[in-house]
Order: structure tokens, then C-alpha cells, then sequence
């Protein structure tokens, strides 16, 4: 979801639209169902979105785009104006390379009027200034953020491609090349452009023989049998539906020449057509789309690292070398770097059905006397997972020291938001206060995620941790009257 600052030249949004409209039902193939309509959804702090114009059925086709029509590589001219194979950068790369290409031909490309009604700014993590990313301080979505390495592929990968070729790339933003300084950030900026926009809107376009394609994947990348499967590619229209996930209601299906959304359910006339990212948390959201809504706030999650349970089990650090029960996990390929946490969806929901099982194991593993760690070595098997009192202090420490992160309480965070609630009153956020807003959103979810597993913790195994007792989730009695709101959303 975009707002107004997000286009180019919004004073002519709606005539982009049309002529966005009538270029793609020009094309070969391309069907659109005359009940549906782009809109105009600034104002709801959505950019462009699909509206149904008159009742549509389940099952009802709204549109249809040959795979031909479709911008990724195979369809690109690129490929046959380049040395080197795109293929072998991968989905990812490849594609950012071709619309880096098709997006510098200007009116020349063949998709010169699909670049129109896309954003050109984001509010994804990627753009954000490091005061703006201090305000989800103690999350972990920061780490997953990447811009460096992205940046390093960017400069390794695409950089010699662009500088080799000027002629197919032109330079832009008033720079005379893509060498030096200057020209190397204008050409970071031009990438991170494209791969965000690839991040929020590409799909997995699937072989022919394969029926149904969906959304990028969480880190955008894709495993080498996925590479074999697939490829990436923007598909036009498609990725003009918002995504909500409490009304979805459409969904792209691939069939063998064409690409085909369709309704899932009912819709009637004026109603939004969602399509859906699947179950994200609002974290991976912001990440990865750069918005925020309440309705996925079911999916918000906590991830606590390897180093926080090992602090709180006693060990003096995390080093794998030096901890037996770390090597031994790690030797059995059952360690990982974090473990993330979704929230409970009751407070009498069993702690064993919430906790990962990875965690579950590394529990039960730090929780084990030296000799029976020792037996379990021998036999080269990890222990059978249980949760009992020992596993249940330690998470109740590691919960703990994750709350403390955060530099702001739960109350204070409600506080915030109620005050950016007024001021969105006179009209959408923009800018800093609308990241901040949604930073805010994010950190209150995690927060209120660890809130529910203390609260819970401390109702199946409060006896026991009396030796051990939690803080009421770092935030003081003030957050109290709050507990069921949490556990509700």
C-alpha cells in the first residue's frame, strides 16, 4: 500500500491509470473483465487499487495476461543485446538487471506505460534513515534487512554489466556515468528501486505444466530447486491489488499460455479485490511491502536469538566451539541463530503448541545435566523435546532480556499511537511520521506477543519460577489492564 508521495508526477495519477489501462487491454491476449476498475485509494493510504464495478461470482475471471506480456527476462530484449546469459544471475538479479534496462529506455520500452502506475519511492526498510530504524529498536526485523549485502551483490553482479554496456544503459539523475561516486550512488539508488519494487510485486512465474504461481518469498531468493521451477517476472495488473489478509478474495492462477486472477469468493459491487501474502507478520510486512495493518496483526511473531537463550540458560556466551550442548546440536545440524515465536491465540493455549520445536529441543538440551548430555552424545541423538519447570525458567530469563530491548513500554507505545490517531484525523501521515507510526505498530505487536507468552508462562509454571519471577513483561504495572486486549488481537 503507497501513498501520494510514493508516484511520480501525482498530479496525473488518474490519466496514468487510464493510459496504464488502455496500453495493457491493447495487447494481444489480454482480457479484462469490464466489471472491474483501477481506483484511486491515496487517500486510504493505498496508492492504486482494483474495485469491483458490479457483482462478481466465485470462480469469475477478472483478468487475464498472456505470459508473453509479462516483464521479466524471457521477454526482455536484453537477453539478446548482452555477452552474458541473464540466467545464470538467478530470478533475482537477472530480472533487477532487465528493468533496470527497460526502465532507462523510457518511452522506448515496451512497458514504458507499466512503469508509470508503479512507485518510485518506498517506505520499506531498505529507504529508511538510521534515526527512522532506531524506532523498532529491539526487533529483530533490522538484522533481516540486508541492504548491505544487497548492496554488495549489487556492485559485484549488475555494476560490471551496467558500466561495460552505456549504451544500453544510459546514465540518469544528472550524472555523465555509473563510475565514480556519484555515479555509483545513483546507480544503487536505481537498483535498490527495482529490487523493492521486484520485493512488494514480482510473482514466481512457474513453468507452463505447473498450474498455480504465488508471492516472492520471504527473503526473495529462491533455493536451487526452486531456480529449476521458476523464474521472477512483474505481471501487470496483478500486482495492482493490495493484499489484505482478512478479505482476500482473488488469487493469480498460471496456466499453460496465460496468467489468470481470479475471484475465490463472492465479491460485490464496490468492493476492494484483495489478493493475499500469505501469513507474514506485520514485522516482514513493513520489511518486505512497506505498510502496516492491523489485520495481520495475527501473524505478529518474536524471534529470540540464540545468543539471548544462551544468557539466560547461564553460558557464558554462544560460542559453539566452547559449549557442549551448542556444538552438540550444531553437530546434529539442529541449531539455529534464532527462533521466532508467534502469538498465542489463547492464554489457556498449551506452551508446547505455541514454541517451535527447534526451541523446544534447544530447551531441553541446555536444561540437561552434564552426564546426560554426555549419554545423549554417544548415542548421537538429540533428547525427546519436553517443556517442563528447568525449560520453562529459562525461556521466562530469555523473555526477559528480549523485553528489555525495547526502549519504550507497552502503555507508552498505546500512547503514541493514539496521538498519531489525532493527527491523522486532518488527514494520511506522510514521511517520517508515517514510518514512525507503523514502527510503533510493530514493536507494540512484539511486545504484546511477549507479554502473552510471560503471562501464560507464568500461569502454567508460576510456582515454579517463584525463584526465578518475571517482570511483568519490563513494562510496571501500568500495562496490567491491557493483558486480555493483548491476548485478543
Amino acid at each position: 500500500m503507497s501513498s501520494t508521495t510514493h508516484f511520480p508526477d501525482p498530479g496525473n495519477f488518474q490519466h496514468q491509470s487510464n493510459e496504464f489501462l488502455t496500453w495493457l487491454a491493447g495487447k494481444p491476449g489480454v482480457k479484462i473483465n469490464p466489471k472491474i476498475q483501477i481506483t484511486d485509494l491515496r487517500s486510504h493510504a493505498a496508492g492504486r487499487g482494483v474495485v469491483a464495478q458490479s457483482d462478481l461470482d466465485e470462480g469469475e475471471e477478472l483478468f487475464t495476461i498472456p505470459r508473453a506480456h509479462v516483464l521479466s527476462v524471457q521477454n526482455s530484449n536484453l537477453k539478446n543485446l548482452l555477452s552474458q546469459n541473464l540466467d545464470d544471475l538467478g530470478p533475482w538479479l537477472s530480472l533487477m538487471v532487465v528493468m533496470i534496462y527497460e526502465y532507462l529506455q523510457g518511452d522506448q520500452s515496451a512497458w514504458a506505460s507499466y512503469f508509470r502506475v508503479l512507485p518510485r519511492n518506498f517506505d520499506t526498510l531498505m529507504f529508511w534513515s538510521a534515526s527512522e530504524l532506531e524506532e523498532l529498536q529491539g526487533s529483530a526485523i533490522v538484522e533481516k534487512i540486508g541492504k548491505q549485502g544487497a548492496e554488495e551483490s549489487i556492485l559485484e553482479t549488475i555494476a560490471p554489466i551496467v558500466r561495460a554496456n552505456p549504451s544500453l544503459f544510459p546514465p540518469i539523475d544528472g550524472v555523465a556515468s555509473y563510475e565514480g561516486d556519484a555515479g555509483t550512488q545513483a546507480l544503487l539508488h536505481l537498483a535498490h528501486t527495482m529490487g523493492s519494487l521486484i520485493m512488494a510485486y514480482a510473482f514466481d512465474i512457474e513453468k507452463p505444466e505447473d498450474e498455480e504461481g504465488e508471492r516472492d518469498g520471504e527473503d526473495g531468493y529462491l533455493t536451487d530447486e526452486e531456480e529449476e521451477q521458476s523464474s521472477k517476472g512483474m505481471v501487470p495488473l496483478a500486482d495492482l491489488l493490495n493484499a489484505d489478509a482478512d478479505r482476500n478474495n482473488a488469487r493469480l492462477f498460471q496456466e499453460e499460455e496465460v496468467l489468470v486472477m481470479k475471484a475465490i469468493k463472492p465479491i460485490k459491487a464496490g468492493e476492494e479485490i484483495f489478493n493475499d501474502y500469505g501469513e507474514i507478520p506485520r514485522s516482514d510486512l513493513l520489511r518486505r511491502y512497506g505498510y502496516v495493518t492491523d489485520n495481520y496483526a495475527q501473524y505478529d511473531v518474536v524471534e529470540l536469538s540464540l545468543n539471548q537463550i544462551c544468557q539466560a540458560a547461564g553460558l557464558g556466551s554462544a560460542d559453539i566451539e566452547t559449549q557442549p550442548p551448542l556444538q552438540f546440536l550444531e553437530d546434529l545440524e539442529l541449531l539455529d541463530d534464532g527462533y521466532t515465536i508467534p502469538r498465542p491465540s489463547s492464554p489457556e493455549e498449551p506452551l508446547t503448541d505455541i514454541l517451535p520445536d527447534e526451541l523446544l529441543l534447544l530447551l531441553k538440551t541446555l536444561s540437561l545435566p552434564s552426564d546426560q548430555l554426555e549419554k545423549q552424545r554417544s548415542k548421537n541423538k538429540p533428547p525427546k523435546p519436553s517443556f517442563g519447570d528447568s525449560e520453562a525458567a529459562i525461556l521466562a530469563k530469555a523473555l526477559q532480556l528480549n523485553q528489555a530491548q525495547y526502549a519504550t513500554t507497552i502503555a507508552q507505545d498505546q500512547e503514541l499511537l493514539a496521538q498519531l490517531s489525532q493527527l491523522e484525523a486532518s488527514g494520511p501521515v506522510e514521511g517520517s511520521v508515517r514510518r514512525k507510526k507503523m514502527a510503533i505498530q510493530v514493536r507494540l505487536g512484539e511486545k504484546e506477543v511477549l507479554y502473552n507468552l510471560s503471562f501464560m508462562l507464568n500461569n502454567q509454571f508460576g510456582a515454579a519460577l517463584q525463584s526465578n519471577p518475571l517482570k511483568r513483561a519490563a513494562n510496571g504495572d501500568s500495562d496490567e489492564p491491557q493483558r486480555n486486549k493483548a491476548l485478543r488481537t
